[in-house]
Order: C-alpha cells, then structure tokens, then sequence
C-alpha cells in the first residue's frame, strides 16, 4: 500500500525519490562549481509555515555542496544593539561575496511573518518594511546577485500531524517551540499576513515561488529541480587529476602505538 499525507495524498516512492535525488545533488555540485568559476553570487530565501519542510530541504541542498561557498544562514532573534539598526542591516553582513551560495532559513521576511502576526514589531515597522523591501531587492538583483525566494506551503491537517510526531521523536523534539505551536491557534493570521507580504513583495522582478509541501519527499524534488533552472550554470569538465605515487618512506619510524591514546572501541561491541 502506497504512503500517503495526512490528508491522504500519495507519497513519492522512496526508491523514485532517493534515485532523483542523488541525480539532483549531482546537478547541483555542477552548479555551485559553475558559481565559483564565474564569481556569480546566490541568494535563495526559504519560508513558509513551520514544519512544512524548509529545514530538511535546506539539508539536502547543501549535502553535498562545498561548506566553504554554499553557506547556510540561520540568524538568532535579534541583538539590543541590531534592533536599533535598520531593519535590513544585520541581514547584509550576510550576503555573498564572489563565487558564494547563501541558504537563509528565514530571511528578513520574519518581519512580514511571525513578527506581525506575534506583534514584535510596530505597525510603522510592518508598513516600511512592505515598502523597502521590493526596493532592497532591486538593489541587490541591480548589483548582479541571483535571488531565489521560496515559500513552504503545508496544510493545516498536515502541519499538526508533523508537530506530533516530533513531540514522539527525541531527535527532533528541539524543533518544537512555543512560537511553533501557536501557528496552530493563530493559523488564519498568518494565512492573512502571507498574503498580504505578496501583494507587496510577490514582484516580476523577484518573485515568489510556492512549494506544495504535504509530501516532504515530493518538494525536495521540485523545489531543487526548480532551483537548477534558475541559475544560468554551465557544465564544466573538470580537469583530470593523477594521484601520484606514494613515496618510500625513508628514516621516519612511528613512534609505539602504546603511546597515544584511542577512543574505546564502542563499535566492535555491535557485533555481540
């Protein structure tokens, strides 16, 4: 019998999903060489409900990526000091230099989102940020950078099943907070306040793009397929590479293993 959502839809088969994958990382190695060969510089911006996915694509993205260029940025709640900047300005210490990959799990559209709808910020605030921020962005695309903005989509029925299951899983439990758990009562204010941040930011020049994610599996897939699209990158060959021959070792002689310490062998102990 076929897996299925919360709400009943068909899960992507695993063994489908991990075969496209692994062809969709490949893909994506090829591109951020591309994007340090030319200096190009990428900004994707992943939002969304909690628990609709972000994280886990985020993780796939980067699997295997360079860490030294494809970075992830995942910023703190906002220092004394940084609430007395301009809004975008902790942000810009974080975009890309030549030949770098930034991945913002949230962005600065925490102001349109869970900053309106908790009230952390002004009504003043909310309103210029709704106008500088398409202004922000222009700047950003003027200067070159390729910007990505995506947004997590998840159903109500959906959204609380995967809460539940975290409150069983000790691995993920952390990832649930009492921000995440008032999405539940607040669901409709943050359905108003996701449209409302599109009507003014949802533009041709930066636009936003859905991911239906009530199957994780099925967003990775088009969320990183869409991804390769949006990045002009072209396929080098890389440059063949000898291994050379290991030379004799001379008059180095390894010092008595008794000497140094090891960790205690846990694995060895799985065999029993």
């Amino acid at each position: 019998m076929a897996a299925t959502t919360a709400t009943g839809e068909t899960r992507v088969k695993k063994a489908a999903y991990e075969l496209e994958l692994r062809r969709l990382q490949a893909e994506l190695v090829t591109m951020q060489q591309w994007v340090k060969d030319t200096g190009a510089r990428v900004v994707v911006i992943f939002e969304g409900r909690d628990a609709a996915g972000k994280g886990s694509a985020i993780k796939r993205v980067t699997e295997y990526l360079n860490p030294r260029t494809a970075r992830i940025v995942a910023l703190p709640t906002p220092t004394v000091r940084e609430t007395g900047q301009w809004y975008f300005q902790r942000y810009i210490e974080h975009l890309p230099t030549r030949g770098e990959i930034i991945l913002m799990d949230r962005s600065w559209y925490n102001r349109a989102g869970v900053e309106r709808v908790m009230g952390y910020s002004t009504p003043d605030e909310y309103r210029r940020f709704l106008h500088q921020a398409p202004i922000f962005e222009r700047l950003l695309l003027e200067d070159g950078i390729i910007l990505l903005k995506y947004w997590f989509s998840v159903s109500d029925i959906e959204q609380e099943a995967r809460f539940r299951s975290r409150l069983k899983d000790p691995m993920r439990r952390w990832k649930l907070s009492e921000t995440d758990l008032l999405s539940i009562t607040k669901w409709v204010d943050y359905s108003r306040a996701k449209d409302e941040m599109f009507l003014h930011t949802d533009i041709p020049e930066s636009p936003w793009w859905t991911v239906e994610s009530e199957d994780k599996r099925a967003s990775r897939l088009n969320m990183i397929s869409h991804l390769l699209t949006q990045v002009p990158y072209v396929a080098k060959i890389p440059e063949r590479v000898k291994i050379p021959k290991r030379p004799a070792e001379e008059d180095y002689q390894r010092p008595p293993r008794e000497q140094s310490r090891y960790v205690p062998d846990h694995a060895s102990s799985l065999n029993h």
